[in-house]
């Protein structure tokens, strides 16, 4: 390899590199995001719920960068093969933790919204379970794509359906409750929407697990329900 070549690589691997960390920084931030947004549910608190809204601008911030460095990428290194397979994954991942933070954010409002009366609300013991779950698939599935682990990115994809558990038993709950309770309607639709944006969150954690499946071994992982 003349020195030409080997100065290109060594670029092309250090955007790779910059590339990979950039999409860590966001995953931590986003799985820091679901977590805050939990507790600030559960305890009714508001300043920490306009941090976390205020906080989802850097994820924001950061899908940007992402997304320069790899039309950089593409447009100076003019990956082929396995490289720009890793290269299209890290952009598509990028859009994809962008959401998990929107996600957040929006239960983050949510909770804002939610009366003094939120302790009556049996899926309150719920929720946080249910995201610590979500919260763990993401960090699950960001490991999986740093380490190119295809076994693990399976495995995230079969814990979704225990969100999805979480999710249909928390949703039984509060409709019986709206029966019920009238005058807490209001209050239990927003629970219900925490619920359906952590299903999300799950679903999205699912969705980055196939890609990194893609970008380990070339293939997406079966379906189990063919």
């Amino acid at each position: 390899m003349d020195s030409m070549q080997e100065h290109t690589v060594k670029a092309f691997d250090e955007d790779i590199t910059r590339l990979r960390g950039l999409i860590a920084e966001m995953g931590g931030l986003a799985e820091a995001a679901i977590q805050q947004a939990i507790e600030a549910l559960v305890k009714g608190d508001d300043a920490l719920s306009d941090r976390i809204v205020k906080g989802d601008k850097k994820i924001d911030v950061l899908e940007s960068e992402v997304d320069r460095l790899a039309v950089r990428i593409i447009a100076l290194r003019a990956p082929m093969a396995d490289d720009l397979r890793e290269v299209i994954a890290a952009l598509k991942i990028a859009g994809v933790v962008e959401r998990i933070g929107d996600y957040s954010k929006n239960i983050a409002k949510a909770s804002k919204e939610i009366g003094s009366n939120r302790k009556q609300f049996e899926p309150l013991t719920l929720l946080p379970a249910m995201a610590e779950v979500a919260s763990e698939m993401v960090h699950d599935v960001l490991t999986a794509y740093a380490a190119r682990d295809a076994e693990l990115a399976r495995e995230v994809i079969a814990t979704d359906e225990k969100v999805d558990a979480f999710y249909n038993s928390i949703f039984r709950n509060l409709v019986s409750h709206m029966v019920e309770n009238p005058s807490t309607i209001s209050s239990a639709a927003q629970l219900l929407f925490v619920a359906r944006n952590l299903e999300r969150i799950g679903d999205h954690a699912t969705n980055v697990a196939e890609m990194v499946h893609f970008a380990a071994v070339g293939t997406y992982p079966p379906d189990d329900d063919d």
